[in-house]
């Protein structure tokens, strides 16, 4: 499908330039509020509002359900399925959650964002050389602090809307810090931004949010990993529109 060069301009001359000043000034003062707040909550409201500008600022509008089934300030950790990279934006400002994400360790050389989310508690781990027990050490420090996840346990985003296998390992860790699941599902974001292509558009979004999966009980082991993984999949596929 041939798109309107209009969105190639306004991408390329106002919509990079803009999320630009907006990840230098809010990466600036979230890198700088680390140096006095270690536990990043005043970082993770300048990342709140950096999503809710990039929203803005692109014509994002997000139609919000279910959010009423969480207890406001209960730690979580958050599935959801990977369209794009404007789902972290998307996620960041419609769940009022002290949220930490996981993420490769790549990202950390990124200017200003990668240097926030190595300074303000994000889970940044090296796809080539895990580390099992660090990440879990890493994983229960956080959520010790009354800190949520938001996990993309696909590992990559779709290339066609569909929603694809999700990795055992981030079960596991999450059925040995024992806390509920909260799957969620992203429809319609990859539409704004596609998998490798610069060119962004307005577009509308759908998040929708369901009923908490309770890991209390559950044996830490592969198998039990790998079928909640299957679980939670079909819950978030069950809501993600096709295409």
């Amino acid at each position: 499908m041939k798109l309107p060069p209009f969105h190639w301009w306004r991408t390329v001359f106002f919509l990079i330039p803009a999320i630009a000043i907006y990840s230098i000034v809010l990466g600036t003062v979230s890198i700088a509020s680390s140096l006095f707040e270690r536990n990043g909550a005043f970082a993770h409201r300048c990342a709140r509002l950096w999503s809710w500008l990039i929203l803005a600022t692109t014509g994002v509008d997000v139609d919000v359900r279910g959010r009423e089934r969480l207890v406001p300030g209960k730690t979580y950790i958050f599935i959801s399925n990977h369209q794009s990279i404007y789902d972290i934006p998307i996620i960041f400002w419609h769940l009022p959650w002290q949220l930490r994400i996981i993420a490769k360790a790549s990202l950390a050389n990124f200017p200003f964002l990668g240097w926030h989310l190595s300074r303000t508690g994000h889970l940044l781990v090296d796809r080539k050389r895990p580390d099992p027990l660090g990440i879990l050490k890493r994983w229960k420090g956080l959520v010790s602090q009354g800190l949520s996840l938001i996990v993309f346990p696909e590992g990559t985003r779709s290339a066609d809307g569909q929603v694809g296998r999700f990795k055992g390992g981030s079960f596991l860790l999450a059925i040995q810090a024992g806390l509920p699941l909260v799957p969620i599902s992203v429809s319609g974001s990859r539409h704004v931004m596609l998998k490798n292509r610069l060119m962004t558009c307005p577009g509308h979004v759908r998040l929708v949010v369901h009923d908490p999966v309770p890991t209390d009980g559950l044996e830490p082991t592969a198998a039990a990993a790998r079928e909640l993984a299957l679980k939670v999949r079909e819950i978030v596929r069950q809501d993600v529109g096709e295409g």
